[in-house]
């Protein structure tokens, strides 16, 4: 059971965390706005809650004693997890601090990031949340305002990153992956690929199956041949 909740609060908090990134490539670009500055500064405290909880669910579970041999093996590699997400969220943060001082919205003749990306992104932020539709409530320099909130906040998760490690010592290259590199992306192939693929396929597999039965043949009759001069040559001399 709390092996269950552990990954859900990771789930949770990776799905966050991919949102927040997502969000953070538009600061500066033509989806920026008050409300995109509202929608990162909730994401950013939602995945900082989470993160919280999984800390203390995981910091409590690897310190107690009477865990089992495999199920410490396997909250070692959440904790893992769980330390990576934290460490990515911190560059996010710190990415959207400088570009927060780069692009300030209150600036007049401030050119645009063109970074290929457009509309908004109030649907992305309300999916972090887990809400239908978000709801804005910001003052109008919150752009500025913001800045500092975001910095101290900053601190906090590194300090968080900084406890995590002098509680729980799990080194990174003791704990070993359930899946091979690339399992999960292997996985994610559909059943029913087009025809064209299967096709294509099939054709490569017959193609490489007369291919080795050529192969056998030629090797055959080299053997045979040889045998046959070698009883010639025993023969005549």
């Amino acid at each position: 059971m709390l092996k269950e909740e552990c990954k859900a609060l990771l789930d949770a908090l990776n799905k966050v965390t991919a949102c927040y990134r997502h969000m953070v490539l538009t600061i500066g670009g033509t989806s920026d706005s008050q409300n995109l500055r509202e929608e990162l500064k909730k994401t950013r405290q939602k995945a900082q809650e989470l993160a919280v909880a999984n800390r203390n669910k995981l910091t409590t579970v690897l310190k107690d004693k009477t865990v089992t041999k495999e199920d410490k093996a396997e909250f070692e590699r959440l904790w893992v997890i769980f330390s990576t997400c934290l460490e990515i969220l911190e560059i996010d943060m710190r990415r959207a601090l400088e570009l927060g001082h780069e692009f300030p919205l209150n600036v007049p003749k401030k050119p645009l990031i063109q970074t290929g990306m457009s509309g908004g992104t109030s649907g992305v932020a309300a999916r972090a949340m887990s809400i239908q539709n978000m709801k804005y409530e910001a003052e109008h320099n919150i752009d500025v305002v913001d800045l500092k909130d975001l910095e101290n906040e900053i601190n906090q998760v590194g300090e968080m990153m900084y406890e995590m490690e002098m509680k729980v010592n799990v080194p990174q290259w003791t704990v070993e992956a359930k899946q091979d590199p690339g399992a999960e992306l292997k996985s994610t192939i559909s059943v029913g690929a087009s025809s064209i693929g299967m096709i294509s396929v099939e054709e490569n597999k017959s193609f490489c199956d007369i291919s080795k039965v050529l192969a056998g043949i030629i090797f055959s009759a080299v053997l045979i041949i040889a045998i046959v001069l070698a009883v010639c040559v025993v023969k005549l001399s």
